[in-house]
């Protein structure tokens, strides 16, 4: 067959058969008499070959050394190909997010592109404190999407950068909260860890929703920061983890003190000196956790506490007791105001 046949029926061009014969990578086998290239059956079935390969994304110098080497065993380099396309692929996919991240903000103008382009660039920095500079760079004009932030805020680890995310998404508005949801029906905890301090700095109702369905997470940590936050937002459905976060530790201080705040309500003073005296019966050997629940006493308003104390003080525990007594003497220097505060509520 004469190349224009060849072509025809092959479906690469003459101009590229010719090529293939400069490189020596399929030589017609034969030359009519006019000098024209002729090609054979087995140079057609080697033209096939080389198309095929190349599909695979081989060059020509790798299709070559693979057709005319009979000792060459593909598997290495298959296994090489298949790893450089896993590689554009990522790439690829990054260019996708990126673009959707772009979309998803509807840039006004292509400062706010430019801001978005730079902020992304900047977090998929292995630096820590490179990706801390870009999420703190001035802003100016341009708008950050909260989704973006809400999406790097959950994959953050370290504590400083997480922290600036967390900052910035607070001031990127409400749409911060939906970005976090998905985080916190992850089943990775760390990313739930990372999501309920996020809607901890989100103070508008749809992340007191999420946190409060946080509750129920199976991770104390998770528990424990849902409840601090909800308590200081004075929602009371967190009593029982902040009393759990006194005995258990840690931030149980805290948890004294946000317990305290919630029991200026009378008709929750006595539900939280209940549980907390029902504790003291539970760790009767426990001292750490006796001397937590003593130094919480203390935060409860005005007087409520101070019998409680006088009891202490004769406490089998030597370090609660003189923890009570110190207490008694603040307390019975305090004011009963608190307590009249405490009943006319």
């Amino acid at each position: 067959m004469l190349i224009g046949e060849v072509a025809l029926r092959s479906g690469v061009s003459a101009r590229m058969l010719r090529h293939y014969d400069s490189l020596g990578l399929v030589r017609p086998t034969g030359r009519t008499l006019g000098g024209y290239r002729e090609y054979t059956a087995d140079d057609v079935r080697r033209i096939f070959h080389v198309e095929g390969l190349r599909s695979l994304g081989l060059s020509l110098r790798q299709i070559a050394r693979t057709l005319d080497d009979t000792d060459f065993a593909p598997s290495a380099l298959v296994g090489d190909l298949i790893r450089k396309t896993e590689e554009r692929l990522n790439r690829e996919h990054e260019l996708l997010e990126r673009l959707r991240a772009v979309d998803a903000a509807g840039p006004a103008g292509w400062q706010d592109v430019a801001r978005i382009v730079e902020l992304l660039h900047g977090l998929g920095s292995p630096s820590a404190a490179r990706r801390q500079q870009a999420v703190l760079a001035p802003a100016e004009h341009a708008t950050v999407p909260a989704e973006l932030l809400a999406e790097a805020v959950l994959t953050e680890s370290d504590p400083n950068v997480a922290g600036a995310l967390r900052w910035a998404l607070a001031r990127a508005g409400r749409d911060g909260v939906a970005g976090l949801a998905p985080g916190m029906a992850s089943n990775d905890v760390d990313v739930r860890r990372r999501g309920v301090l996020a809607l901890a700095e989100l103070p508008d109702d749809e992340a007191t929703a999420l946190l409060t369905d946080a509750l129920g997470d199976t991770d104390p940590t998770v528990r424990r920061h849902a409840a601090l936050a909800l308590g200081a937002r004075g929602v009371t459905r967190a009593v029982p983890t902040l009393i759990c976060t006194v005995v258990e530790g840690p931030n149980d201080v805290e948890a004294a003190e946000i317990l305290g705040s919630l029991a200026r309500d009378a008709t929750w003073a006595g539900r939280i000196m209940d549980a907390l005296v029902g504790e003291f019966a539970a760790h009767t050997g426990d001292s750490a956790v006796r001397m937590r629940l003593t130094q919480a006493l203390a935060e409860m308003p005005g007087t409520i506490a101070l019998d409680l104390l006088r009891q202490l003080t004769h406490d089998d525990d030597r370090p609660v007791a003189l923890i009570a007594s110190a207490l008694v003497k603040v307390l019975e220097q305090r004011p009963d105001e608190g307590t009249q505060e405490a009943a006319d509520q």
